[in-house]
C-alpha cells in the first residue's frame, strides 16, 4: 500500500483518540522527534521519570509499566486500526516511527511517508513482527533496568491489545476487519500472550482477564484495573 493511501488511513484513525494520533507530515517541532529504535535505555528512563514525577511513585517499576503499558497501547492502535480500516499492516517499525515528549511525559508520535504491506496478505504474522521489533529490545531494558517480569511485560502487552479491540469495535463499527478473532490469534503467541482468559462475540464484544497486574494500584491515587488478576481476590499482594 502506498504511502498517501496508509496516511490516509491513519489521519482516518486519529479521531478515535490520542492513542490513535500520529503525523504523517513533519510537525513544526520535527527536530526535536527521534527514531523509535532510540527508546530502550536513557530515553525511556527520562520518560518514566517524568511520569513518575506526575503519578507521585517516582522512577521505578510503577512508572516503568506504566509507561510500558500506555506505550504498547498506541502501537497495537496504530497498527491494528489501519487492518480494521482493510488497510495492511503499516511499515512502523522502530526505524521508521518517531517519538516526542511533552515536559509533562505525553508523547506524541511522527510517521514520515508511513507505507503498509499489501492488504491481501494474512496480517497476523506482520503485526506479530512488528510488535516484537519494537519490544524485543525494550522488554531487555524493562528487565534489567527496573526487575519487571516478563509476566508482567506480556500482561501488559495483552492488555494493550484487548482494550485496542475495545475501542475498535466500539468506534468503528463494521469495520472492513474484525480486529476481535486477529487478536485471538495474536493472544496465542507465547510473546504477545499471558494466557490470560479472553472472550470473543461478535454482538456482545470482548471480555479478558489477564494474569498479571500492571502495578497500577501502588499508585498514591490507583485501583485495580478491569482486567487486573487481583480484580475479586482477598488483598493485593503479588503481581
Amino acid at each position: 500500500m502506498t504511502a498517501p493511501a496508509t496516511a490516509g488511513l491513519l489521519a482516518r484513525l486519529a479521531p478515535l483518540g490520542p492513542y490513535f494520533a500520529v503525523a504523517t507530515t513533519p510537525p513544526s517541532d520535527a527536530a526535536s522527534y527521534r527514531p523509535l529504535a532510540e527508546l530502550p535505555g536513557a530515553a525511556f528512563d527520562g520518560w518514566t521519570a517524568l511520569v513518575g514525577a506526575r503519578l507521585g511513585t517516582g522512577a521505578g517499576r510503577v512508572a516503568a509499566s506504566t509507561v510500558h503499558l500506555g506505550h504498547v497501547a498506541r502501537l497495537w492502535s496504530l497498527a491494528l486500526g489501519t487492518v480494521a480500516l482493510g488497510g495492511g499492516v503499516p511499515a512502523l517499525g522502530p526505524d521508521r516511527l518517531r517519538f516526542t515528549l511533552s515536559p509533562e511525559g505525553a508523547p506524541s508520535l511522527w510517521a514520515p511517508e508511513p507505507a503498509a504491506r499489501p492488504a491481501t496478505e494474512d496480517p497476523v504474522p506482520a503485526l506479530h513482527a512488528l510488535l516484537t521489533a519494537h519490544l524485543a529490545p525494550l522488554h531487555a531494558h524493562l528487565r534489567g533496568r527496573y526487575g519487571l517480569s516478563p509476566h508482567t511485560l506480556r500482561g501488559n502487552t495483552a492488555s494493550a491489545l484487548t482494550g485496542t479491540v475495545r475501542v475498535l469495535l466500539d468506534r468503528l463499527p463494521g469495520a472492513p476487519e474484525d480486529p476481535g478473532p486477529l487478536a485471538a490469534r495474536l493472544l496465542r503467541t507465547p510473546d504477545l500472550g499471558d494466557n490470560g482468559a479472553y472472550l470473543y462475540d461478535p454482538d456482545l464484544g470482548v471480555a479478558y482477564r489477564r494474569n498479571s497486574c500492571c502495578l497500577y494500584y501502588r499508585t498514591p491515587r490507583g485501583t485495580l484495573c478491569g482486567d487486573c488478576v487481583l480484580q475479586g481476590a482477598r488483598g493485593r499482594a503479588g503481581d
